[in-house]
């Protein structure tokens, strides 16, 4: 009797789910069958380990063949987040308006199928072919043991992240045609990595550019901050004319520059203006960490570190800074490279040059806990929030914290944060005395008030190029930097991570009118790759 009534109860779900929807009706029975070992044996034990080659080829193909029906709840149900696979299986047809579609699956490599899909977009009369690729991963599910397709956004297109979804119909702003400073245009295919910073710029200054919208399928991100991508223009809006500060030949050295280190990215800046000369990243990912990164600088710090002890009288660049081989600061134990010697007797200069640690470490008890952090937002204009790049920028971090970081600051490390956008500053900051915000589109077009800071004395100036030149002729960016001619200047830094084997290389110079500053994740020392694209860029000239 208790059998019979519990078959009358999954009747009456299975009734009303399918008047609703068919995934729940489908996941309650394959629960029943799963769990009832066929109704005499009890539980049936629930499959565990990797998907088989049959099960992985069973899933895409049930997976593939709803989708490509349009059957939004049907593919869902074949993914391990139905409700989400649901949202977006069915956006891509009602919100995108992509039909037709045909998917053809690729050879497995295990558990991840690569696939392709052919399909055709169609808004309001106009229709153009989509082709792309993408692949998607078949994992066991937890609870009911089935084999799943494991529900990424980057499923449907590559793409997409969490919260994203495509749209068709009008763009949201018209599309532009970026120029440099000399009137060049600036395209996605001639500089690569200027996409993403093409595509945000066009998101903030499409209107003011003067162009007209077009139809297109694109990308709508879940952060209304981060620009959307358009992956196909059905018809052609006009593009407005909008002037950067970037120059072509220093972005094309940027470019070619950061393709030759994984994990990349770099800035160059005009001191005398502020204007952004060149931005690049060769990265996995999109991210523009030129301008939004946020990781430690390493000894590029020791810059603003010297310009802490100089304005604070601690001491100058011929006073002393002992260079011994490791110095404890309220029980941590700081060292400096490997195999540099001591000097007892250096000065400021000599281990400036060197990039000695404990000698800037053995100054962390005459520097306030807060010094280091109004040295950079009174004087280098970082830390407060406030500039306007032209698109979104970190300002970089320098807290006033207490404890071993008071010293790990002094060196780059503790809770300092920078982007190469910041070291690039920096530079400029230090090499003419004035803190000039570094922007992207002159802030006449948009009326935006730039920051500033009260920058530096013409004595620190005097001393902090005078450094930096030794370091780029003497020190430890002498090898980068030959080579290079008239008046150049130099600091390297290398910034230990948690967890990685190498440490982030970071690298800034600058050589006449050009300031520049490059970071390579797990690049190793300053010089070994973030100094070569720097070098490079410096090179130009611009």
């Amino acid at each position: 009797m208790r059998k019979g009534v519990k078959v009358v109860i999954v009747s009456g779900v299975f009734a009303v789910m399918v008047s609703g929807a068919g995934y729940g009706a489908y996941n309650v029975l394959s629960a029943l069958n799963e769990s009832s070992g066929g109704g005499s044996q009890g539980a049936a034990q629930v499959k565990t380990g990797p998907p088989s080659a049959g099960e992985v080829k069973e899933a895409t193909g049930k997976f593939f063949a709803a989708w490509e029906k349009g059957d939004a709840p049907s593919a869902a149900s074949y993914t391990n987040n139905s409700e989400a696979a649901g949202q977006l299986l069915g956006a891509f047809g009602s919100s995108a308006h992509i039909t037709g579609v045909h998917i053809t699956p690729g050879a497995p490599s295990g558990d991840t199928v690569p696939f392709s899909v052919k399909a055709t977009v169609t808004y309001e009369g106009k229709s153009k072919p989509l082709a792309y690729s993408s692949r998607l991963t078949v994992v066991r599910g937890v609870t009911t043991g089935r084999a799943l397709v494991d529900w990424q956004p980057s499923v449907v297109h590559p793409d997409l992240h969490k919260g994203d979804t495509l749209v068709t119909g009008e763009a949201k702003a018209p599309p532009i045609e970026a120029v440099d400073r000399n009137g060049a245009v600036l395209t996605k295919d001639k500089y690569p990595s200027l996409g993403p910073i093409l595509d945000a710029l066009r998101e903030k200054y499409g209107d003011a550019a003067g162009g007209s919208p077009g139809i297109e399928l694109s990308v709508q991100r879940a952060d209304a901050n981060t620009p959307g991508k358009t992956l196909l223009t059905l018809a052609e809006g006009k593009p407005g004319k909008l002037h950067t500060t970037l120059s072509a030949t220093a972005q094309a050295a940027a470019e070619r520059a950061v393709q030759n280190y994984a994990e990349s990215s770099v800035v160059a800046v005009k001191p005398s203006t502020g204007e952004v000369l060149a931005v690049a990243n060769h990265r996995r990912d999109e991210f523009n960490a030129a301008f939004e990164g946020r990781l430690a600088p390493g000894s590029t710090m020791k810059i603003i570190s010297a310009a802490t002890l100089i304005d604070n009288g601690i001491t100058t660049m011929n006073g002393p800074a002992p260079c011994p081989d490791t110095a404890v600061w309220q029980s941590q134990t700081f060292h400096n490279l490997k195999n540099m010697a001591p000097n007892e007797k250096a000065t400021l200069a000599n281990s400036f040059m060197r990039s000695c640690n404990t000698a800037f470490v053995k100054y962390a008890d005459e520097v306030k806990v807060d010094s280091l952090t109004r040295e950079a937002e009174d004087r280098f204009g970082l830390g407060q929030d406030n500039w306007k790049t032209g698109i979104v920028s970190f300002d970089g971090s320098v807290p006033a914290s207490g404890g071993p970081d008071t010293a790990a600051n002094m060196i780059g490390q503790g809770q300092v944060q920078m982007s190469p956008l910041n070291m690039a500053s920096v530079t400029a900051t230090a090499i003419t005395g004035t803190f000039r915000q570094p922007y992207l589109v002159s802030p006449d077009l948009d009326h935006r008030e730039l920051a500033t800071a009260k920058g530096l004395s013409a004595s620190t100036v005097a001393q902090l190029r005078a450094m930096m030149r030794l370091t780029a002729t003497q020190g430890t960016a002498a090898h980068v930097m030959a080579g290079l001619s008239g008046d150049i200047g130099a600091k390297t830094g290398s910034a230990e991570v948690d967890g990685q084997a190498k440490s982030n290389s970071w690298f800034t110079g600058y050589r006449g009118d050009i300031a520049a500053a490059a970071m390579t994740q797990e690049g190793g020392h300053g010089g070994d790759a973030a100094g070569p694209i720097v070098a490079a860029v410096l090179r130009t000239g611009s």
